[in-house]
């Protein structure tokens, strides 16, 4: 290849390769955008997001939360009524949390292998318990610092039950969840403290 060709190849290449760089780097831009919008939980997101209905006869779903069932009462969980769950299910996994606590998503209560049934009782061990942020296998209600916090009620329907045992943290039972999720449901109760 003489001078020339060289010259009119270098020439050629720099733009095409600008072109790719720019292509690249406006690719990376809106990548981190969208994968940041959306529910506090994404990693739940799948098949039959939602498609599951929970309500609660002691709040509305938006609604403040009884002080019955918070840390200021008698700290018991509230009945709920879970509708719209598919056809086979093994079992129900129910997670409260807090994603406005100031250390991050603050786990109330997390239980798994519930009967796939419709209600949940007040005050009830429906499942196996798993441990909470406050570092016990129990229902711990809404205890904010200050000011006023969202607490999620979510329902996973799974399509088998989890081995594992009570008393095990969120991380082991998000990964024995993954690929299993056939619907889930979520309600969100309101609480605040002075």
């Amino acid at each position: 290849m003489d001078k020339l060709s060289k010259t009119l190849l270098v020439f050629l290449l720099i733009p095409l390769f600008f072109i790719m760089v720019t292509g690249c780097m406006g690719s990376n831009d809106t990548g981190p955008q969208a994968d940041t919008a959306g529910s506090d939980n994404e990693l739940y997101k799948g098949p039959g997001e939602d498609s599951m209905m929970i309500s609660s006869s002691a709040f509305e779903n938006g609604g403040l939360i009884p002080i019955r069932y918070t840390c200021d009462g008698e700290n018991v969980n509230p009945s709920l009524e879970v509708e719209n769950i598919p056809e086979g299910t093994e079992s129900l996994v129910l997670l409260v949390d807090d994603p406005d606590s100031p250390s991050g998503s603050f786990t109330h209560w997390l239980v798994w292998n519930i009967p796939p049934g419709s209600q949940i009782n007040e005050n009830s061990i429906p499942g196996i318990t798993g441990k909470n942020s406050f570092g016990q296998a129990i229902y711990g209600g809404p205890c904010p610092s200050a000011g006023t916090h969202r607490y999620h009620f979510k329902v996973f329907a799974l399509d088998k039950e989890l081995d594992l045992p009570g008393g095990s943290g969120i991380e082991q039972v998000e990964e024995l969840m993954q690929g299993h999720i056939l619907a889930q449901g979520q309600m969100t109760g309101k609480y605040g403290r002075a």
